[in-house]
């Protein structure tokens, strides 16, 4: 399907589709739970208050961000009957007003209730205007390909003009995403009663689909495709947060299932041991969640002459059981990625290859892809090797018994408290390799950041559920402890050393990870934010933010708040990290990955749950096969000095990092499940990059809606809850809050407050609202409170009558009661409080 989408650039010329396409979409990115080579830096959207007085505000059913293009979107892809249609006229008729959006400056106080008349006018010459001023905005004329699956969850309702011709043969359904329109449906859809008995359904939560959207008309055409049950409850919130989004949540056809081994238990073929590298022998184990039963990644680490160290990242070689062009492989670059929710996961994969045949579970023989390097104590890498090979995990360590090793280094941990060890290991030298690997890690990890790395923590939430009810009993903001720091270098730097292989190799065709700098209107937003309160912060590159960031607040609980508000406000300029085809980009500068500031990144180390890694083992199994195809100049493989296939690096890397190889040696045989060559073109594996991309951030925003429907129902069952907050920004007639105890914002209303009087006014540059409360008492006087940013206050979060829906109310100053937020980041739940 081939349509024209049409904007103006900065100097008022047309530009391309393509051009279009590749620059002006802004998605949001933020910390995903079970990724453990987290990135470091995740986008999100501006907060009004953040903007300052030079921001466009927008409605508060509204978008609250400010993008680069702003879309009036319509769902009409009407095109002739070839496919194309005339592309050239619809991109000149097609567009019927373009207009530019003026905040001008200095007219109201910032915060202040911003009116059309004043602030919007259409320009002749925007040449004239201030590019800072200029808000670019575009029609869409065509749909080019349909992304968002036209499905909406929401409610049914009667129209309200009970005389009119549409009454009587449509219902209003009304989305619960304000985003998406209202839309009519015809009655023969809705249940037999609903026009008699309305009120019975005011509760029951409805799928419809859009099918047409008549562009003179406010209202789209749809289809009620399900009714899920009642509004408030999880399992009906959540098929419709899948449903939304368009997750396949359903089972794995037949003709998926027999693209797995029939002959159960599965044992290794003979012959695959002569193809690998055998490493059976040796101490290799998996820390992850207590709860997990998908284990990708295991980890090794053996010491070595000179007082180095042999350390290996270990991956579940999902490759070997998903042959390309297989049904299996169809479905699972279909799903792209496994989905988390709360209280359960949708897999990319049949749980018989999650859980059983690729998860690397303990005392058991499993085929995986290594990474193994020889590593001074002090993370400087003397040599590294890439390899086929067969592993047979030791025990299964949860991060909380590898960061009881870590605290106590000389403690003899009781057997009780560990997990069972096979009996060719001890849990003493567990116990040493975990420390071994906990000093490196620190010292890759120091370098880093030394290198320039950003990282920005945000609160995150874990909840306990009641095993019967399913319901949270309670939450807490997770820990990142050193355990989890432990994964994450290794996984870092695996991926890292995957994606210099691969790209050496495949110039052309090397699925890399890119990160671009942060949104440069934003970023300059937030830097002049900063300098309006104070901050001495550095935004020139991601190595001075995070040294910032580090340094400019200490370890009081106050300045640990305030550096929660700033780092969640850092990281709404950051744009999200995305997958490419190292082909389709010409400028290498493009390739580099901001957060990490390294100049090539990919994903290997997640492939049970991550399509892109599948293709990565792919392309890497290709390099160790050393089948250049004359698509690069690079080195091809050697057989390593060990039995089985592989590659070694020089002993010597390059001074940028990078590692050479040594003179090519004869080919080795491949795997069963690969192709000797990459079997696609740089356009098709950009257009696969392009869709892990687009499901990537989809499974991101469903495990934060499932997140948010779980705290939801926790404030119904458990509240009111209370907690300090600290002030994120500041209206005329409202005030953010980030919730320090629970990771959440909410916005807090003057109208909502028993308050005498409120007034908004500038101190300088620093917006401030002075409340003035109602007296408790006749024998009491008014409180005075005065609420700026970085204030801390106490508030406490209540359910609503509306299902889902909770409010955070200001508490009065001087009550007293509070626990401190501080001390529920250590993991106590809130069942245990309210005992």
């Amino acid at each position: 399907m081939i349509s024209a989408v049409s904007c103006l650039s900065p100097s008022g010329l047309w530009r391309k589709p393509e051009e279009v396409l590749k620059s002006s979409v802004n998605q949001v990115i933020k910390p995903e739970s079970n990724d453990k080579e987290t990135e470091g830096a995740y986008e999100s959207d501006l907060p009004e208050e953040l903007c300052g007085s030079h921001l466009l505000q927008q409605s508060l059913k509204g978008y609250n961000d400010s993008p680069d293009v702003i879309i009036e979107a319509q769902f009409d892809d009407s095109d002739s009957e070839d496919g194309h249609g005339n592309t050239q006229n619809a991109l000149v008729d097609g567009v019927k007003k373009l207009s530019v959006c003026v905040h001008e400056k200095g007219k109201e106080d910032a915060g202040a209730p911003v009116t059309k008349d004043e602030n919007t006018f259409m320009s002749q010459d925007t040449r004239a205007l201030p590019e800072k001023s200029l808000q670019r905005s575009a029609k869409v004329v065509y749909i080019l390909e349909k992304k968002h699956s036209r499905a909406a969850t929401g409610f049914l309702k009667l129209l309200a003009d009970k005389n009119s011709e549409l009454f009587r043969k449509y219902a209003l359904f009304s989305p619960s995403d304000h985003r998406v329109p209202r839309i009519y449906v015809p009655l023969k859809d809705c249940p037999q009663d609903f026009v008699t008995r309305p009120k019975d359904y005011a509760n029951t939560l409805f799928v419809c689909r859009i099918v047409d959207w008549k562009e003179d008309s406010n209202f789209a055409l749809g289809q009620l495709a399900k009714s899920l049950g009642q509004a408030g409850e999880i399992e009906p919130e959540t098929e419709g947060i899948l449903t939304e989004y368009g997750v396949d949540f359903s089972d794995f056809s037949s003709e998926v299932l027999e693209c797995l081994p029939q002959d159960l238990p599965w044992t290794i073929p003979p012959e695959e041991f002569s193809k690998r590298r055998d490493l059976r022998k040796d101490c290799v184990f998996t820390i992850d969640p207590s709860t997990a039963r998908d284990l990708d990644d295991a980890l090794s680490c053996k010491p070595v002459a000179d007082g180095n160290f042999e350390v290996g990242v270990h991956i579940a070689d999902v490759s070997y059981f998903v042959p390309e062009g297989s049904s299996l492989d169809k479905v699972a670059a279909e799903r792209a990625t496994s989905v988390y929710l709360v209280q359960k996961v949708v897999p990319m994969l049949p749980r018989l290859l999650c859980e059983e045949l690729c998860s690397l579970n303990p005392m058991t023989d499993k085929l995986t892809f290594s990474v193994i390097w020889t590593l001074t104590p002090k993370g400087k890498i003397l040599s590294e090797w890439f390899g086929q090979t067969v592993i047979r995990s030791c025990t299964k360590l949860s991060y909380e018994h590898a960061q009881s090793m870590i605290e106590g280094p000389t403690r003899k941990i009781p057997e009780e408290e560990l997990p069972p060890v096979s009996p060719e290991h001890t849990s003493e030298e567990v116990h040493r390799a975990v420390l071994n690997l906990h000093h490196i890690a620190k010292e890759l990890r120091q370098q880093r950041f030394v290198d320039g790395a950003l990282r920005l923590d945000q609160l995150k939430l874990a909840f306990t559920l009641d095993h019967e009810t399913g319901l949270p009993q309670g939450c807490h903001v997770y820990e990142y402890r050193d355990s989890n720091k432990l994964v994450e270098e290794f996984m870092l730097l695996a991926n890292m050393a995957v994606a210099r292989k691969i790209h050496c190799t495949f110039p052309e065709r090397a699925l890399l990870r890119r990160h671009p700098p942060p949104q440069t209107k934003m970023l300059n937003d937030l830097v002049e934010f900063c300098d309006q309160m104070g901050l001495p912060m550095d935004f020139s590159s991601a190595g001075a933010l995070n040294k910032s960031l580090m340094e400019t607040f200490g370890d009081d609980k106050y300045s640990l708040a305030r550096k929660e508000v700033l780092t969640n406000m850092c990281s709404r300029p950051m744009q999200m990290a995305l997958y490419f085809c190292s082909g389709v980009l010409q400028d290498q500068a493009q390739f580099r990955h901001y957060a990490l500031n390294v100049p090539l990144y990919t994903h290997f180390t997640s492939p049970i749950r991550r399509f892109a890694d599948v293709l990565v083992h792919r392309l890497l199994a290709a390099t160790l096969a050393g089948h250049q195809g004359g698509l690069s100049s690079a080195q091809g493989s050697q057989a390593p000095s060990d039995p089985g296939q592989g590659h070694h690096a020089a002993q010597n890397p390059a001074k940028d990092g990078t590692h050479t190889a040594p003179a090519s040696g004869p080919p080795t045989t491949l795997c069963p499940g690969y192709r000797e060559l990459p079997d696609v073109e740089p356009d098709a594996l950009q257009k696969q990059a392009d869709h892990c991309n687009d499901r990537r951030m989809a499974s991101k925003r469903v495990q934060e809606l499932s997140t948010s429907l779980f705290f939801a129902i926790l404030v119904k069952e458990s509240g009111p809850l209370e907690s300090e907050a600290m002030v994120m920004g500041v209206l005329s007639q409202a005030f953010d809050v980030l919730v320090l105890r629970y990771g959440v914002q909410k916005r807090i209303y003057c109208n909502a407050l028993p308050l005498q009087s409120y007034r908004f006014q500038k101190v300088g540059k620093k917006p401030e609202l002075t409340l003035v409360w109602e007296p408790e008492g006749a024998e009491q006087g008014p409180a005075q409170q005065v609420v700026g940013i970085f204030s801390l206050v106490e508030v406490v979060l209540r359910a609503e009558a509306t299902a889902l829906k909770y409010s955070a109310i200001l508490k009065r100053p001087g009550t007293e009661g509070l626990l401190d937020w501080q001390d529920e980041q250590g993991g106590q739940d809130l069942a245990e409080e309210q005992d």
